[in-house]
């Protein structure tokens, strides 16, 4: 059965590394090579996966095309913290039609990340 991982491509992987952690508690799980300056790093989130790879070409002025979305227990706690961590806050979160209290903030490299929160009905 096919399985998708987003991976996310970066000049400083330690920095994003520590945002993710830090912001939604991912956990390291793999890391290549074990030793020295990290090209690899794959993170757990909950009961899902992603990675950081280390590209010093990265261009983080193109635009962002892939969005991450982030189911969090509380969408307000975390918005205060995402500037300490290394993100930027895009706007305050918003409840939506479908039942989700969302919030936009970019990464440290400007990848956009929604932060959602399912309402209680």
């Amino acid at each position: 059965m096919p399985t998708v991982q987003a991976i996310i491509s970066t000049p400083d992987i330690e920095r994003q590394r520590a945002f993710y952690e830090r912001l939604l508690g991912a956990v390291p799980t793999n890391r290549f090579p074990a030793d020295g300056p990290a090209f690899s790093v794959d993170l757990t989130l909950g009961d899902s996966q992603f990675g950081l790879v280390h590209e010093a070409g990265t261009d983080l002025s193109a635009p962002a095309r892939i969005l991450l979305s982030v189911e969090v227990d509380d969408v307000e706690a975390l918005l205060e913290r995402v500037a300490a961590a290394g993100g930027r806050v895009l706007g305050k979160a918003n409840d939506m039609p479908w039942g989700q209290r969302v919030a936009h903030i970019h990464d440290p490299d400007g990848n956009m990340v929604n932060l959602t929160q399912t309402l209680s009905r």
